[in-house]
């Protein structure tokens, strides 16, 4: 056995994901298990090893073929020195993971911010297999970004770039507060929470809407109360898509993507979300940017961290 295989670890608050990837980008085996971050740094870390070490014991491959191993991580990272900034669902500060799994795996060791991760898995394994460029949202309780330029992860100066749910997309007289501190961010409109947020306000406003009779209001509620002709989810939805076209077309001319990729929760919503986001897109940006590109749903789901933090070593 010469073939080379790549880990990826999709580090997160509740459970740690890790699957081997081949080098065309197919996920060929997965296993899961608890991050208990409720024990510390320590137990994190042990865990993550022990679990990398695991999937490769229970797949055909030896572990000498590992190449490399890759970890997606919600929150802020510094890529280039390997270190967790801060990962608040993780519990880990400044925190110098790289260097620690290389002592304990003896492999080479990448990591990344968990939005880019996903961008880079779709853009390798997934709806933009075979594009050399192309941008994904992930639309779930926030927004998250990555771009990919060039078959790469482009990170920018600080490796801030991609984050496109903070672009400041809504007029100042609609705007609220974003978590980031902001105004009238993308993840205020079209993020779950606030598609959630839009919908218990029409409540709250008495506007005539079936939502008024869900208890606990999910942004699914939402979307299918618009997909039954409720006029009130319906506005909430087409609002949650023009904002989301509005970031693409700013986007689109500044990197030209051949292709956008939409994953994340809110993404399953379908034409009801996807058409809308479609004209708007096509109504703000000029002709010529807009021919041959396409906006698309997302195809990995859950396993875009896993295939994404792989392909660290490949396409990064």
């Amino acid at each position: 056995m010469s073939e080379k295989i790549y880990i990826g670890v999709d580090l997160g608050g509740t459970a740690v994901k890790v699957g081997i990837c081949n080098e065309e980008g197919q996920l060929l085996h997965t296993y899961e298990g608890p991050t208990e971050v409720d024990k510390g740094a320590d137990t994190i870390v042990a865990n993550i090893e022990k679990y990398v070490r695991r999937v490769v014991e229970e797949s055909p491959f030896a572990w000498e073929q590992v190449a490399g191993v890759g970890a997606g991580v919600a929150g802020f990272t510094n890529v280039r020195e390997g270190i967790i900034i801060l990962a608040p669902n993780v519990g880990l500060k400044d925190f110098p993971i790289r260097e620690i799994l290389e002592q304990r795996l003896g492999k080479p060791i990448k990591i990344d911010n968990d939005a880019n991760v996903a961008a880079l898995g779709e853009a390798w394994g997934g709806a933009g297999k075979g594009i050399e460029n192309c941008v994904c949202y992930t639309l779930g309780t926030g927004v998250g970004g990555g771009i990919i330029m060039n078959g790469k992860i482009y990170q920018g100066f600080s490796g801030m770039a991609g984050e496109l749910g903070h672009m400041s997309v809504v007029p100042d007289l609609e705007a609220i507060g974003c978590g980031c501190g902001q105004m009238g961010c993308l993840e205020t409109v079209s993020s779950a929470t606030g598609i959630i947020r839009m919908a218990k306000d029409a409540v709250a406003r008495g506007d005539r809407t079936s939502l008024s009779h869900v208890e606990n209001i999910m942004a699914k509620d939402v979307f299918d109360a618009a997909k039954a002709g409720d006029e009130a989810a319906i506005r909430i939805v087409n609002r949650a898509a023009f904002y989301l076209g509005k970031s693409m077309a700013a986007v689109a001319v500044v990197l030209n993507p051949e292709l956008f990729i939409v994953g994340g929760g809110v993404s399953k919503a379908g034409d009801i979300l996807f058409n809308e986001v479609r004209s708007v897109f096509a109504k703000l940006t000029p002709e010529p940017v807009q021919r041959g590109m396409q906006i698309v749903p997302a195809t990995l789901g859950n396993d875009a961290g896993m295939v994404g933090a792989a392909g660290l070593f490949l396409r990064s």
